[in-house]
């Protein structure tokens, strides 16, 4: 089996049933079906490249709605904006009267340890609710928008001050900042997708052997440059962190697979890797 923890409705124009195909192409057999309600102006204006884009954001829960298919190959997510005052009511009624089993992703424009945040992602783990953040420094000129630049998050600090005052809730570290982070290098705010070899004493490895309520999302291609960085390394991480990585692909493609499968790791930890650990969070109806 495999899970795919990280897709999107509507995304590079793949409709309900071009993402089955997709899913079926590359042997996926359930995606986790994330929203973007990143608000106009902090979402890049590249997204009107990938999706459709409303006045909810590039990818508005209302899409993922109308991809509940009878076979339930999906399962929902939806991250409503945390500043919004109604947005745990709104969360609340996803998930009672949609099955919304993931709060994600969001990437906001805002630390995600502000009050606002912070009852949100508790109000999701007492509902058992894994949270799904893209966490990104601003890199100078590569701004559309107003803005000089794009963040989300506020930086590792903030997002560790958010592990450590929920800790009854499941938090997957995604994006460019976040994954920059598995070196100790200073290269995370300088670069979105840093190379070469890992240098010890990176605040993911930190982050993750003190919080155990933090989780890997391996999307993206800030998960995957990561990975490829320093193949003996990625041996011993995913050996090390088996039973908190996730697959993923944010994408269309199976650049992940491909790569996971070169690595020859056991195929007890492929299987947590590619399934068994989402299982283990979002039990199959």
């Amino acid at each position: 089996m495999v899970i795919d923890i990280h897709a999107h409705a509507n995304y590079y124009g793949l409709t309900c049933e071009k993402l089955i195909e997709n899913m079926d192409q590359y042997g996926i057999d359930k995606a986790w079906l994330l929203t973007l309600e990143t608000p106009d102006p902090e979402y890049a204006y590249s997204y009107h490249k990938c999706t459709f884009v409303t006045k909810d954001g590039p990818i508005p829960f209302s899409t993922s709605i109308g991809f509940q298919d009878p076979d339930h190959r999906f399962i929902l997510g939806y991250g409503p904006d945390p500043r919004k005052p109604d947005s745990i009511y709104r969360m609340e009624a996803a998930i009672d009267l949609y099955n919304v089993k993931v709060y994600g992703e969001i990437m906001l424009r805002m630390m995600y340890d502000n009050l606002d945040a912070i009852r949100m992602f508790r109000f999701c783990g007492k509902r058992k609710i894994p949270v799904i953040v893209e966490l990104k420094y601003g890199i100078e000129g590569e701004s559309q928008t107003p803005f000089t630049d794009f963040w989300y998050g506020g930086g590792i600090e903030v997002f560790e001050r958010a592990l450590r005052q929920c800790p009854d809730t499941i938090f997957f570290g995604h994006g460019a900042g976040f994954w920059a982070h598995i070196s100790g290098d200073d290269r995370y705010d300088k670069e979105n997708y840093p190379t070469g070899p890992i240098v010890p004493g990176g605040k993911l490895i930190e982050l993750m052997r003190r919080y155990d309520n933090l989780y890997l999302d391996l999307s993206a291609g800030s998960g995957l440059n990561a990975m490829k960085r320093d193949l003996s390394f990625t041996k011993e991480f995913l050996d090390e962190f088996q039973d908190r990585a996730c697959y993923g692909r944010d994408f269309i493609d199976n650049a992940h697979q491909e790569f996971l499968n070169s690595l020859g790791l056991k195929q007890e930890i492929m299987d947590k890797i590619y399934y068994q650990n989402a299982i283990k969070l979002i039990p199959l109806d």
